[in-house]
Order: structure tokens, then sequence, then C-alpha cells
């Protein structure tokens, strides 16, 4: 069944990407630390939903 695999085009999938999937890790990163220091400000401290809220 030649037609389920497909053609192998010599061409680099990872390597170009490089820099979209580090702005991702940095994104990440960034959306981390500001939901931390969320959870952790005056407001939200006794907020039952937040998970550090003390019971």
């Amino acid at each position: 069944m030649p037609g389920w695999i497909p053609k192998k085009f010599p061409g680099k999938i990872a390597e170009p990407m490089i820099p979209f999937y580090a702005a991702g890790l940095i994104v990440l990163y960034a959306v981390n630390a500001g939901a931390n220091a969320m959870m952790a400000s005056d407001e939200f401290k006794n907020d039952p939903r937040n998970p550090n809220a003390k019971a």
C-alpha cells in the first residue's frame, strides 16, 4: 500500500522552529510566574479557590 505512507521530503522540521519553541517556553514561564504571584497576593490569599489558601 504505497498510498498510506507519505513521501519523505528532504527538509528540516525542528531546527527552523527552535525560536518558536524557545518563545513558547518563555511565555509559559511568564504565565506561571504571574499566576504564582497572583495567588500569593493579599487579594487572593484567602480565596477558597486558591490552592495555597490556609484551610
